[in-house]
């Protein structure tokens, strides 16, 4: 079983950056393809950005391509989302994923989850 813990997130302004982290542990975190997803008040669980258990490919929804990066330190069993350009669309709760078989926009295809991490933009 792998446990996953998002720290990072807080409230800034239009046009700050911010970094998420997302931390694993219980199981070969190198194996699981990873992902961050977000979720609105009143609104579904949408996809931000995923990547490769070798971290060789990654996927990005448009609203955020181009400002959000995904990366990884499996070293440090570490899962990272750094965000720029932030804007008052981008506030949301955001939550670590990671499953060993699968990749992809769709939050069933992960198995496992963190506790979210809070980002709010103030315009």
């Amino acid at each position: 079983q792998v446990q996953l813990v998002e720290s990072g997130g807080g409230v800034v302004q239009a046009g700050a950056s911010l970094r998420l982290s997302c931390v694993a542990s219980g199981g070969t975190f190198s194996g699981y393809a990873v992902a961050w997803f977000r979720q609105a008040p009143g609104k579904e669980r949408e996809f931000v950005a995923a990547l490769t258990s070798s971290a060789t490919s990654s996927y990005y929804a448009n609203s955020v391509d181009g400002r959000f990066t995904i990366s990884r330190d499996n070293a440090n069993i570490t899962v990272y989302l750094q965000m720029v350009s932030l804007n008052a669309e981008d506030t949301a709760v955001y939550y670590c994923a990671a499953d060993k078989n699968r990749i992809g926009p769709s939050p069933s295809w992960y198995d496992y989850w963190g506790q979210g991490a809070q980002v709010t933009v103030s315009s």
